[in-house]
């Protein structure tokens, strides 16, 4: 089955321009069985996708509803939870990546790298935390992400058959032009996050395709020192003031557990 994994969603996602009621008709156009949602911190695409699945004409898609998480200290993390599991801890940015593995894997999900040797600022790969320890606890790893360079994705490759990890493949879309730019093929049926879920962990064979994106003044000015430094800046700051939030969050959440 084909899906793109990695899709932000004009409902999720305030630089998104695309509805999922536009992933849906044009994916479905292209042949795919589905994508994944990967909003930061939101379920707001999710929600939106749920109200629309009720149509008898979206009968036969499927669409995973997943989040990208921003950690403090690993940049961004693709998590995807069993179905019906909505952890608000989930939409506060900033946990550690160490304690945002033990809260995704004691709820039955599983969690990757996304785009781990892409920019500095939000890629795993260039924080001095992961000194690939943590990747022993990833389920996954973005082995094709389309707005990174050929040489980013190639890295990302090695590093997940380096430690036996599936290799998923997303457009990190937030513009329709990109849309069917990246594949993850799965020999598995999958027609909703459970699904997923057992075909990482049963070792369901995967694989990825795509055309990395041109380059453009945006994406050149993404790569700039000053905006990667602005970048860090803006998240923890963010992360931050939401500190008091999450602890709330996560104390509920272990009660709860």
């Amino acid at each position: 089955m084909k899906f793109d994994l990695h899709c932000h969603t004009k409902e999720g996602s305030f630089d998104s321009k695309v509805p999922v009621s536009e992933y849906v008709s044009k994916y479905r156009a292209l042949g795919y069985d589905g994508f994944m949602i990967s909003d930061h911190n939101s379920y707001r695409g999710c929600r939106k996708w749920h109200q629309l699945q009720k149509l008898p004409e979206y009968a036969d898609f499927t669409v995973i509803c997943g989040i990208e998480y921003d950690t403090k200290d690993a940049g961004h993390v693709l998590v995807i939870m069993p179905d019906g599991v909505y952890l608000p801890l989930l939409k506060i940015r900033g946990m550690r990546c160490a304690k945002l593995v033990n809260v995704v894997h004691a709820q039955g999900g599983i969690l990757g790298l996304a785009h781990p040797f892409g920019i500095p600022s939000s890629s795993a790969m260039s924080f001095k935390l992961m000194n690939y320890d943590l990747i022993h606890n990833m389920d996954f790893v973005e082995v094709f992400n389309t707005c990174e360079k050929e040489d980013s994705n190639r890295l990302a490759g090695e590093l997940a058959t380096k430690y036996n990890k599936p290799g998923f493949a997303g457009t990190d879309a937030h513009s329709a032009k990109y849309i069917g730019m990246a594949a993850t093929e799965i020999d598995y049926e999958i027609h909703c996050n459970n699904d997923l879920i057992a075909a990482v962990l049963e070792g369901a064979g995967f694989s990825t395709s795509g055309t990395e994106r041109e380059e453009t003044r945006k994406s050149r000015a993404k790569d700039h020192w000053t905006s990667q430094i602005g970048y860090k800046i803006y998240n923890r700051g963010l992360a931050k003031t939401k500190m008091p939030r999450r602890k709330i969050s996560h104390r509920r959440l272990m009660k709860r557990h």
